[in-house]
């Protein structure tokens, strides 16, 4: 199976450059894009203040991450849970960013860029000049927001990973899903078809009077008599 994480974090501010920290991680992992019900969740200590606009965002205040362990207390388990798969987020290079900081500060190599795979950018192929957030992504795909009045590093994962089994096809994927392993008389396994367009239109097979009675209903009872390709003398 493959399994991949899904990953969000919520942060001090904006820029891990200018010594913003990371104070919660959540992550989510799927095997074949369905989720096994195993997650890592942390709040950390970001030993300096959280700045307003970002408070606003996530609603993490000071006071609530006082007490939670710094991040050189949870870097092995988070590694460990991670591991070598592949790691799902949205704007890819803002989560890598602060967590390969965070790394860096713990003297441990960083999580490569191709190990990560990037929603947005999924989403900016499928959607061209369209709105990519999360909210609009979760919207367009009619994903739940009613748990969602800020934003939360797990519960986030956890729309994240909605958004990521729709672009790849979502719920139409069971199609494929029901064919797979499928075989047919030969024992040999069943492989989808592509059947194309039809070359030549099948007949009707219509009968002559059942024709006339739909024409004759159509002249009877439809006020724009030529809706239907129909015309009166």
């Amino acid at each position: 199976m493959a399994r991949e994480i899904v990953l969000d974090t919520e942060t001090t501010g904006i820029d891990p450059k200018k010594g913003h920290r990371l104070i919660e991680i959540g992550c989510l992992e799927i095997e074949d894009l369905l989720p096994t019900g195993r997650t890592f969740h942390r709040y950390v200590n970001p030993e300096r203040l959280i700045e307003p606009d970002a408070i606003r965002v996530h609603g993490i205040t000071d006071q609530m991450v006082a007490d939670k362990p710094k991040f050189a207390e949870i870097v092995d388990q988070m590694l460990e849970f991670i591991g070598d798969s592949k790691i799902i987020a949205h704007n890819a290079a803002f989560d890598r960013g602060f967590v390969n900081m965070e790394l860096e500060r713990q003297n441990r190599g960083p999580l490569v860029t191709e190990q990560w795979i990037d929603t947005l950018e999924m989403a900016r192929h499928r959607f061209p000049g369209m709105a990519n957030s999360l909210d609009a992504l979760c919207k367009r795909f009619n994903i739940s927001l009613a748990e969602r009045d800020k934003h939360g590093a797990l519960l986030d994962a956890r729309l994240l990973a909605g958004v990521y089994l729709e672009l790849h096809g979502g719920k139409e994927r069971g199609l494929d899903l029901a064919m797979a392993g499928s075989v047919g008389a030969s024992g040999q396994p069943l492989e989808a078809v592509d059947y194309g367009v039809r070359p030549n239109p099948l007949p009707s097979f219509i009968h002559p009077e059942e024709a006339e009675a739909h024409q004759a209903f159509c002249l009877k009872f439809l006020k724009d008599k030529n809706l239907w390709g129909y015309q009166t003398q």
